[in-house]
């Protein structure tokens, strides 16, 4: 019997991601958005899509009503929590047997960053919704590079402030191909299970800076720049304030080593190594392309 899943933060990298591993199994993909030209997208596109805000608990049964799995992925903010907790009373009203949670890497009471405290306490109220539960904690992504995209096709450079750091970096794809695998396995098989996805090697930019330089067939180069610089490059870019000390916090953890990590979690599940920067470098080349004058 084909079983519907919700996708939340439906216009997100890893739910688009996740949407299209879905394509062609016996899943039927019912989207949540906020807004009608949204919703006409996914309609277009031959996906149902269904009007609700995780912020606003009052459109949310209609919504869920007959879905059997929800895909819970809450907007990064300090509301975080209360996302999910409408999403799950929802999911609990509407009879929804399994939730599968995106969180964050190293999500724990005493984290290094409000984000990773924050999804620690959804986590915690997942793992006691009374449903089967799933979550998935996810390294840095590959795509975050695509926001350097703009400097790196103008100037061959890019900037974080993240100093040496080494990161088991994934490829949000990879994160998409392991929730897609939990969906569509039996409940049971991951029931309880939390998953720490990572890349196949820990990184520093300047080794991802070396395979773009061999992807491009140019010289790229990695700066590092200081908290203050980056805070004030987001900032500049309209960046909400909230977003920017998230990512300063990060990144403060990430230089002290605490995203030195590799996990076989994505072998384990899917059966095969996780992309590679290299993968990832080549399959999005052209976003990293020269202007043309």
């Amino acid at each position: 019997m084909t079983r519907t899943v919700l996708l939340t933060g439906a216009t997100g990298t890893v739910s688009t991601a996740l949407r299209r591993e879905l394509e062609g199994t016996d899943v039927h993909v019912r989207a949540l958005v906020r807004d009608q030209s949204r919703a006409d997208e996914f309609r277009e596109q031959d996906v149902e899509a269904v009007l609700g805000d995780l912020e606003d608990p009052h459109t949310l049964p209609a919504a869920f009503a007959g879905v059997d799995d929800l895909w819970l992925l809450t907007p990064n903010g300090p509301r975080a929590p209360e996302n999910n907790m409408n999403a799950l009373w929802a999911a609990r009203r509407a009879g929804v047997e399994r939730v599968v949670r995106l969180s964050a890497i190293g999500a724990a009471h005493d984290a290094p960053n409000r984000s990773g405290r924050l999804h620690a306490l959804s986590d915690r109220e997942t793992e006691h919704s009374g449903l089967q539960w799933t979550i998935l904690r996810p390294h840095w992504f590959m795509q975050n590079l695509l926001n350097e995209a703009g400097d790196i096709a103008a100037a061959d450079t890019f900037s974080l402030n993240m100093a040496s750091a080494r990161l088991g970096m994934i490829d949000a794809r990879d994160i998409a191909a392991c929730a897609a695998r939990v969906l569509t396995d039996n409940a049971d098989r991951h029931h309880g299970q939390t998953y720490t996805l990572t890349g196949p090697r820990s990184l520093t930019f300047d080794e991802v800076a070396d395979e773009l330089s061999r992807a491009l067939g140019r010289t790229i180069a990695y700066l590092p720049v200081s908290d203050e610089v980056k805070r004030k490059t987001l900032l500049g870019y309209g960046v909400p304030q909230w977003i920017v000390d998230m990512l300063e916090e990060y990144a403060q953890a990430y230089v002290t080593g605490w995203g030195d990590t590799v996990t076989e979690s994505v072998m384990n599940l899917v059966g095969r190594s996780p992309r590679t920067i290299s993968d990832f470098a080549h399959d999005h080349a052209k976003m990293f392309v020269r202007p043309t004058s």
